[in-house]
């Protein structure tokens, strides 16, 4: 946790290694072990130093997913699956 302006505080991801994926043709979400980072479209070097960001598409147990919160700013690494 962080303190910024104002008094508040701010929960930031150090390391993750799970993260809730939504499942759009089930339409649930589940806990899922993340894998491996494939690629961030902001920047390649962070993709190279396993760094998740919104954006970042992942590798998990039930296949690849795009990250869609912000893990620095919420605390909480959320997915949505990719179709294959």
């Amino acid at each position: 946790m962080l303190r910024v302006f104002g008094g508040n505080v701010k929960v930031k991801v150090v390391s993750a290694q799970y993260a809730n994926l939504y499942i759009p043709k089930e339409g649930k979400a589940v806990k899922v072990k993340i894998l491996r980072v494939l690629e961030t479209p902001a920047n390649r070097e962070l993709a190279k130093r396993d760094i998740i960001v919104k954006g970042t598409i992942i590798e998990t147990e039930r296949g690849r997913a795009v990250v869609t919160s912000r893990p620095g700013q919420d605390g909480v690494v959320n997915a949505v699956l990719l179709e294959k």
